[in-house]
């Protein structure tokens, strides 16, 4: 665990109930491309931090909504999963896609009752984790940064560079090659 490791209590049971049945109800329902506004809305009355422009779509699993920021661009693609008893925070144009698991909670197997313990996800600016990673307790993924598919990732992720693999391995640097305008239509 890279940031430092807290002793977590969970969100009250009725809190939880009330949430997920809000969430079922009210958006989940939804087309993927329909409702940004409505749902960014629940979010927010349930504790949420969600600037205009992010996007989450109605298959993504929010555990506890006052622990999940996310600033303009970002994206939670359908089926992520963000067990969020610590924060998560996706930066601007952040984005996960579809089937990846945050995880910001585990036990400390250290002590005989294992008490839950957990430390926030930072994904930094312009960041991408693609289909079906798991992002573990405590990671930082730097600014840039690519996550492959099906990545485990236990360790921060240096900035403009791509991983893959389980564990994460660095594969190369992530280079951006911008477009000089022509078109061949």
């Amino acid at each position: 665990m890279n940031k430092e490791t807290q002793f977590i209590t969970p969100p009250g049971k009725v809190y939880r109930l009330l949430w997920t049945l809000i969430w079922a109800l009210l958006c989940r329902w939804l087309p993927r491309s329909m409702g940004s506004n409505w749902k960014r809305f629940i979010l927010n009355l349930f504790g949420a931090k969600i600037e205009k422009g992010a996007i989450v779509y109605s298959g993504a699993k929010i555990y506890c909504p006052y622990n999940l920021i996310m600033k303009r661009g970002a994206c939670l693609d359908m089926g992520v999963n963000c067990y969020n008893v610590s924060t998560i925070i996706l930066e601007e144009d952040a984005v996960v896609s579809q089937g990846t698991f945050l995880c910001t909670a585990s036990h400390d197997y250290t002590d005989p009752r294992h008490p839950l313990i957990g430390s926030p996800i930072t994904l930094c600016k312009r960041s991408w984790v693609a289909a079906q990673a798991f992002i573990g307790v405590g990671v930082t993924v730097g600014e840039g940064a690519v996550v492959g598919a099906r990545t485990a990732v236990f360790k921060n992720v240096e900035p403009w560079t791509v991983i893959g693999g389980n564990p994460a391995k660095y594969i190369k640097n992530r280079v951006l090659q911008f477009s000089t305008g022509s078109s061949s239509i």
